[in-house]
């Protein structure tokens, strides 16, 4: 499991005009990519490290403050584009793995007391976010 984790000072997500996931304030834009063997251990380890990683303003993480995170699926985190000049995207999962595992993402950073604003799996989703910073992190799950 894959996470580009961005500090934002707001951040919104729409789709077809309509806007699905939002925040104003320090928070949080992860993109979250699954590959094929990823399960809910790598679930849990990358709920803890996101929401526990001290990126926020004055080394604080999102969990000290409170601070909202947008989560957006992004398939596209394992295309490879070493050879050629085509992408292959071979080593992300497909939909029917990747959607409940987002989902589990998504449950396990509430479960934790995190205020999660989401994308809409499989959309075509327009972000949006003031980079605030700019503070961008690359995690991967063990």
């Amino acid at each position: 499991m894959r996470a580009v984790v961005q500090r934002a000072s707001s951040a919104s997500v729409t789709v077809a005009g309509e806007v699905v996931g939002h925040f104003d304030g320090p928070g949080l834009v992860v993109l979250l990519g699954v590959t094929h063997d990823d399960g809910p251990d790598d679930v849990a380890w990358l709920a803890r490290k996101v929401r526990g990683v001290r990126i926020l303003q004055d080394e604080k993480s999102a969990s000290d403050v409170d601070a909202p995170i947008l989560v957006v699926s992004q398939f596209t985190l394992y295309g490879e584009a070493r050879k050629g000049r085509r992408p292959t995207w071979a080593a992300a999962a497909p939909g029917a793995v990747s959607e409940p595992l987002y989902d589990a993402f998504c449950g396990e950073l509430e479960s934790l007391g995190s205020r999660v604003e989401r994308g809409r799996f499989g959309a075509d989703m327009a972000v949006s976010l003031v980079n605030d910073g700019p503070v961008t992190l690359i995690l991967d799950s063990p």
